[in-house]
């Protein structure tokens, strides 16, 4: 109960030249125990009185009262803190203030027809997960390596209450810096503790995520993976996630955008420490092979469009569709995807329709003085084609191009028997579907239709670099499942070994390793490049 009445009323009587308005009186003091501390508080109320008061005496006194009351407050006030802190505890997901929160500047552009572009500016926010969270009021760790603090966070609703997100160093801790339009993710970092990747989000303003409509659009960028080697995934893509983070949806995060809160994907990731305002507490299981991270009992499922997952050896191109074309909450092995016992038993496809260059039989593409050499910066386009040639179609073909040396590169078209083409249309995937012998999950959940709603939404672009504790990258750059035989269609990925992107190994022999992100550009079809 906040005592703000009581306080303007002191002031009031004190002036002695206010003789008439709202008396404010002390009726009782209630005790509470909070933790172990006693806790006291004033329970006051206003009385509006119709007359004045004739003797200044009679003021006096209720002053008199009030100001014994303040006294006695102020006396309990240290084990407390401030009774608006309390308060405020009580609310959900916290913000901590040990680190003041500053987003890196990053600009980037919208182009037109015509060619011509114009800059924005913008910044990046690092993910929620990355963060330090401590309780709130104190530098206590609420999550140490990869477990939870039970005596701060024994239920979701508990946790959420008692601990905040910090700001973040983002050079020196997180190893994420910014230049004009370019952003850099450094692999490791070390400062007080080690740090392995990064994800971060493009910022509108200081609150909210920059929301992309890509229908009837191309996306382009320059990338720099000639430091990925195998086992790393610089990933640039797509999710349908809240714009402000999840905060007007579930009032209890009071992080929200600024902290990097409200991520989902088509994995429906269990190992997100907040979701919808609320900790992932509740069944916690610590990884067995990664100090940093568990599963909870929460997943949050949205649609996902994977523009670039790659490293210096293999990439991919995959949309993801979901059931629903928003952000939703799943719960266990319901959630599917890679975080889950059954992967097909969710509302997201985890697959995906992808279109990587090796996998389909373009194996001197991509790589080290390849077509595409990815010792060099290259300039990447997608394109999102409709139906009806507009904004407001649906989405019925993805194409690639690529810029290097001044040279453009349409994607290769397929050379293994039973697939063509060289862009993601329905044909496409359901052919590369049967040939790979794959689940139908893309299908089921709605295929490019599906991608379209979500894509009519409205995604944010998320901008990553991150090893792979689940399946060492395998799926991306050398031979899935390792247990099969490269001449069956669809196993073979890249050149990497079958042994190679253990997490460990990656980390220790590769911790210098880095990729550079610039030159982001949004416009009409043949708008943000020379083609």
């Amino acid at each position: 109960m906040s005592l703000l009445p009581c306080v303007w009323m002191v002031f009031l009587l004190s002036s002695r030249r206010i003789i008439c308005s709202f008396l404010c009186a002390v009726s009782s003091t209630e005790w509470w125990l909070v933790d172990g501390y006693v806790v006291g508080y004033i329970v006051a109320f206003c009385r509006e009185i119709s007359v004045c008061f004739e003797n200044l005496s009679q003021a006096q006194a209720t002053l008199r009262r009030a100001q014994m009351a303040s006294s006695l407050f102020v006396r309990m006030s240290r084990t407390v803190f401030i009774l608006s802190s309390v308060l405020v505890a009580v609310q959900g997901q916290q913000v901590g203030t040990y680190h003041t929160e500053t987003h890196p500047s990053m600009t980037w552009q919208t182009c037109s027809s015509g060619g011509s572009c114009s800059t924005k500016q913008g910044s990046v926010v690092l993910d929620a997960n990355w963060r330090w969270v401590h309780q709130t009021g104190s530098s206590s760790n609420c999550y140490t390596g990869n477990k939870w603090d039970t005596s701060y966070c024994s239920t979701n609703a508990a946790c959420a209450q008692n601990c905040a997100l910090d700001g973040a160093d983002y050079s020196n801790t997180y190893g994420i810096t910014t230049s004009g339009s370019q952003v850099r993710l450094n692999f490791v970092t070390n400062s007080n503790t080690k740090n392995v990747g990064s994800r971060v989000y493009m910022m509108a303003d200081d609150s909210h995520y920059e929301v992309y409509k890509l229908l009837n659009q191309e996306f382009t960028f320059d990338v720099d993976i000639s430091k990925l080697p195998c086992g790393l995934n610089g990933a640039l893509y797509f999710t349908v996630m809240d714009a402000d983070g999840g905060v007007s949806k579930h009032p209890s995060n009071k992080a929200g955008a600024k902290y990097g809160t409200g991520y989902c994907d088509s994995q429906c990731p269990r190992d997100l420490k907040f979701i919808h305002g609320q900790a992932n507490v509740e069944g916690w299981t610590p990884s067995t092979n990664n100090p940093n991270t568990g599963l909870g009992n929460l997943g949050a499922c949205c649609a996902e469009l994977d523009i670039w997952e790659s490293n210096s050896i293999a990439q991919a191109l995959t949309p993801h569709p979901c059931d629903s074309p928003t952000d939703t909450l799943c719960t266990g092995n319901t959630c599917g995807g890679t975080y889950s016992s059954d992967r097909y038993g969710g509302t997201c496809d985890p697959d995906g329709c992808d279109f990587n260059p090796y996998r389909v039989g373009n194996t001197t593409f991509y790589g080290p003085g390849k077509t595409i050499d990815t010792t060099k910066p290259v300039t990447v386009v997608t394109q999102f084609l409709t139906d009806d040639g507009t904004a407001t179609g649906t989405l019925t073909e993805i194409k690639r191009f690529y810029v290097q040396n001044g040279v453009t590169y349409p994607q290769p078209s397929t050379d293994v028997n039973g697939l063509s083409g060289n862009a993601i249309n329905s044909e496409y995937c359901t052919a590369q579907n049967t040939l790979f012998a794959g689940s139908g999950s893309f299908a089921k959940h709605g295929g490019l239709a599906g991608v379209s709603k979500a894509m009519s939404t409205g995604m944010v672009l998320v901008m990553s670099l991150w090893d792979d504790y689940f399946a060492n990258m395998l799926w991306l750059d050398s031979h899935y499942p390792s247990n099969e035989s490269t001449s069956t269609p669809g196993v073979a990925r890249g050149s990497c070994s079958a042994s190679s992107g253990v997490p460990s190994d990656v980390e220790a022999s590769n911790a210098n390793a880095y990729v550079i992100y610039s030159n982001i550009k949004v416009g009409p079809l043949n708008s943000t490049f020379k083609s």
